[in-house]
């Protein structure tokens, strides 16, 4: 029980690690599940107790905290969940559930010893900088913590040894401003050197934000952390603003994505109808899933045509996208289309073959789509000779990326790093901070980086975009046919209301990331 004791605090000895009876000889900790009554089952997120024996408990500062004074029902009860799906049939199981998030009436740290650590990796995304101010504010009012380092650089800055102090003061107005004040970075994680740092600098809070390779990243440090038998809490807070990651209601920065969208989809239209014959092309992100381009596209109306990597589509020939833009030319005299980034990539693979290369996160890099249909639809038109055709190529990407959040995403981005602070001081580990079905939750990692997500063309929300564009959808029969053969149950509510239209991912002609 001594070397037990010394693991939980933080010291290791490494001639007690091989006899501490709570260490797991497993590469990977099970998942916890537990099942209840009617089909429920709850995939719930580790805790320290899990390995750490014996760990004491402290009433939780909020009791006496004047700003929860008045709420009636301020701790979260230990047996509270949230279902994965809100609608179910009268004779079905309950169905999965997670752990709902708040706070808990007794905490694992005191606040004089925890030590807490902040990073941020991977690309910018709108609501970084307010993730960060909420996490230091919330460590700091809502518990009292005054130790809380930035890590800079991504998670490099771990054994780089790069850090500075955050407190309120010096985060007061950085939610002002686009980007992260901790500076980030995709690749550099080597796991045993991070946990060693962590160790060494006697961290026992860690705060991950990033996407889904970032939060595997998380579960890798946490799974170390657990092997070591450090009393380390591993937090990570979905970060992907092309809002592919599963389960979750939604990624922060999605919101304020679409809304900036808009600007551009805006100058694209005034472009196209102010001359004759007049096409404007826009290009947003989205990798592998096109949830940007699909919502802003419905968030416009200007939009006659919105292509994306979860739906397949060809140029030339009945039914083409070529067609298609000579009738809304004929009809309108100008048109406006917007493409994802990851669309149409294995069209553009055949002339020009990169798709094996990747960046330092593992991303395959695509080819610049927009450009190049920018470039196919003008030679379209000039081997025609019958149709003068004026194209604008709007390329809004960083722009949309590097602006502070919007409103909503404010307050979606409070909700994340309180909640998460809740879990961290409650004891919980291994997990992710998420929105499901309107509440806030902890997620464990697994489900996190399990797969991404994507557009469902089969959906109603697709055919909800069809409607309003009136474009085809570029499929056969065959494909659509194909496509409902597997489909299965979804975990995500992509319009928020009709769980039971959700169809598996799409199958075809969909570029995956590795490990997915």
């Amino acid at each position: 029980m001594d070397s037990l004791t010394n693991h939980c605090n933080g010291f290791f000895d490494p001639k007690l690690a091989s006899e501490a009876p709570i260490m797991n000889s497993t590469a990977t900790s099970d998942p916890k599940v537990v099942t209840g009554t009617a089909g429920y089952i709850l995939e719930d997120v580790p805790h320290l107790t899990d390995y750490c024996l014996n760990l004491p408990t402290y009433p939780n500062p909020l009791q006496d905290n004047p700003a929860y004074s008045v709420v009636k029902q301020y701790f979260v009860h230990v047996d509270d969940s949230v279902p994965q799906k809100v609608v179910v049939h009268k004779d079905g199981a309950r169905g999965v559930h997670f752990r709902r998030a708040g706070p808990r009436q007794k905490v694992y740290f005191e606040p004089d010893e925890v030590q807490a650590a902040i990073v941020t990796c991977g690309g910018l995304c709108p609501g970084l900088n307010t993730v960060i101010r909420e996490l230091v504010c919330g460590l700091h009012h809502m518990y009292g913590v005054k130790k809380v380092l930035g890590i800079i650089g991504g998670y490099r800055g771990f054994y780089a040894r790069n850090t500075i102090n955050l407190t309120p003061k010096s985060v007061n107005d950085i939610h002002k401003r686009g980007g992260t004040v901790l500076g980030t970075s995709r690749g550099g994680h080597d796991t045993k050197k991070i946990v060693d740092s962590i160790q060494d600098r006697g961290i026992n809070q860690v705060y991950i934000i990033g996407g889904d390779g970032t939060q595997r990243g998380a579960s890798a440090i946490f799974e170390e952390v657990r092997k070591r038998g450090l009393k380390v809490s591993v937090v990570g807070i979905p970060k992907t603003i092309d809002n592919d990651i599963p389960v979750i209601d939604k990624s922060f920065g999605f919101d304020t994505a679409v809304e900036e969208a808009q600007r551009a989809i805006n100058a694209a239209h005034v472009e196209a109808e102010s001359v004759e014959n007049g096409i404007g092309v826009v290009k947003l992100m989205g990798r592998y899933s096109g949830f940007i381009a699909m919502y802003a596209t419905l968030a416009s109306r200007d939009v006659d045509c919105c292509l994306i990597p979860e739906s397949p589509f060809y140029l030339e020939g009945p039914g083409g996208l070529f067609e298609y833009i000579e009738k809304r030319l004929k009809e309108n005299g100008h048109m406006v289309i917007v493409i994802a980034e990851g669309a149409g990539q294995e069209l553009v693979s055949e002339s020009v073959q990169s798709m094996s290369k990747q960046d330092a996160s593992g991303n395959k890099l695509l080819q610049d789509v927009g450009l190049w249909i920018s470039q196919k639809i003008k030679d379209h038109f000039a081997e025609l000779k019958t149709m003068p055709m004026t194209l604008k190529y709007i390329d809004p990407t960083y722009m949309i990326r590097a602006i502070p959040s919007n409103a909503s995403d404010n307050v979606y981005c409070t909700l994340l790093a309180q909640s998460a602070v809740h879990g961290a001081m409650a004891g919980y580990t291994g997990y992710t901070s998420g929105l499901v079905n309107g509440r806030q939750t902890y997620i464990p990692f697994y489900r996190i980086t399990e797969r991404q997500n994507h557009v469902v063309i089969t959906d109603r929300m697709w055919a909800r975009l069809l409607s309003s564009t009136n474009q085809p959808s570029f499929l056969s029969v065959k494909h659509v046919n194909e496509e409902k053969k597997g489909e299965e149950p979804s975990n995500q509510l992509p319009d928020g209301h009709c769980p039971d239209d959700i169809l598996v991912k799409k199958k075809i002609s969909c570029i995956h990331p590795p490990g997915c």
